[in-house]
């Protein structure tokens, strides 16, 4: 498949596939990359579409110097890219994942999307965030008190609860579809379930499937599912 490297305002980034007008967007979760767009990018580009895929803060490219991976310049970063994809293509569609969705469900109700995919999205982060609190023994006050909290999973900061306590996902607009696994470590089904009523989006479960969807026949699952819903 044809793909050219590209800077986008600084970010790396790749595009893949023939010319069209129509296009995915690509943000990919926590511990992946860009490149991690290439299963999305063969399937759209066999039903007419291009992909984008950027490496966000500390990921990629940009591994081990900043800025730091948070909301705000992963907010930023997506935005940015956006931007450039709406300007250079017709029609634009997103595909997200993990944390990469939380920054786009953040971000991107107000863009003029066609279309939203999401894969194991982080749509309550509250929740994530009080349980990494509850498996690492720190509590509000502490965090508080201190700031910031190194943890062997993420580590905890004050100005980020803060700001998801603030903002909760209760806009989005834009047509979607779930893919998220029955045995999701990160978030808890009814929180999936209750965002896919909320907001009309069809809900995909795949019952043996974690966060991650790693697993045997996890990529078989993925690939079926983008296929029905590209």
């Amino acid at each position: 498949m044809r793909t050219e490297r590209l800077e986008i305002g600084g970010v790396p980034a790749i595009v893949w596939g023939e010319s069209t007008p129509r296009a995915y967007l690509y943000v990919h979760g926590k511990m992946s990359c860009k490149e991690s767009a290439r299963v999305l990018a063969e399937i759209a580009a066999a039903k007419g579409f291009q992909t984008v895929g950027f490496d966000l803060p500390e990921h990629g490219e940009r591994a081990g110097r900043p800025p730091r991976c948070d909301v705000w310049n992963g907010m930023a970063d997506l935005l940015a890219v956006a931007d450039w994809t709406l300007t250079h293509w017709r029609e634009v569609s997103l595909c997200a994942c993990s944390l990469g969705a939380y920054f786009a469900l953040q971000s991107c109700a107000a863009l003029p999307l066609r279309r939203a995919l999401f894969v194991s999205p982080i749509v309550d982060m509250e929740w994530l965030v009080r349980q990494m609190m509850l498996w690492t023994g720190v509590t509000p006050e502490r965090l508080e008190r201190e700031g910031e909290i190194p943890t062997p999973i993420d580590p905890l900061r004050w100005d980020y609860y803060q700001y998801i306590l603030a903002h909760p996902v209760e806009r989005w607009p834009i047509p979607a579809a779930i893919l998220c696994g029955g045995r999701d470590e990160l978030q808890p089904a009814s929180s999936l379930r209750s965002f896919a009523e909320r907001f009309g989006c069809a809900l995909t479960i795949a019952e043996n499937s974690r966060h991650a969807f790693m697993g045997p026949g996890d990529e078989e699952i993925t690939r079926r599912w983008l296929t029905l819903s590209i």
